[in-house]
């Protein structure tokens, strides 16, 4: 047996131990936090401009009201639950999602860039995400919700294992 294939036999899909910072809760209520405020600010002002609104415009302002704050309850802290990542010398492990949760593997040796990313919401939380770019069709593998230090640590391992690591990374 190759000692490709003997690495690949090891690899296999499992719940990744790590979480993300505990600031992603705060980032994740913030960043919903705004798009519900446009929202329902749209809503308002249309309801309070017009001269006969029509009754679906308030219902969805009614709706919208409730939601909201449901969502910036229950979301992020979902989210934090559910967020995870690891890296061993053989993979990168990550679980993503709220409703539709998502869990990815890509071996070391498929690995073709690692990269960090960070908006500028992200900067004011101290956070930032790693973007792992492999071979796959899926697409590449992301961990966000990362504290800023943390993710630059992560991506120096990430790029020190994939150079030792031999493979082809297609």
């Amino acid at each position: 047996m190759s000692e490709h294939s003997t690495n690949t036999a090891a690899v296999r899909l499992r719940p990744p131990a790590h979480r993300v910072s505990r600031r992603a809760i705060g980032y994740w209520t913030a960043t919903a936090a705004i798009l519900w405020i446009v929202l329902i600010g749209v809503q308002t002002a249309i309801v309070v401009t017009s001269d006969d609104p029509p009754t679906f415009l308030d219902v969805t302002l009614v709706i919208s009201c409730v939601l909201a704050p449901l969502h910036l309850i229950v979301m992020p802290q979902w989210r934090y639950r559910v967020h995870r990542w690891e890296v061993t010398g053989e993979a990168v492990y990550t679980q993503a999602g709220w409703l539709k949760q998502e869990w990815r593997i890509a071996p070391v040796s498929r690995i073709q860039t690692v990269d960090i990313e960070r908006d500028p919401f992200e900067q004011l939380f101290g956070l930032a995400k790693i973007t792992v770019t492999t071979a796959s069709a899926a697409g590449p593998l992301r961990i966000a919700g990362l504290a800023h230090g943390r993710a630059l640590e992560l991506a120096d391992e990430l790029t020190k294992t994939t150079q030792a690591v031999r493979g082809d990374a297609t």
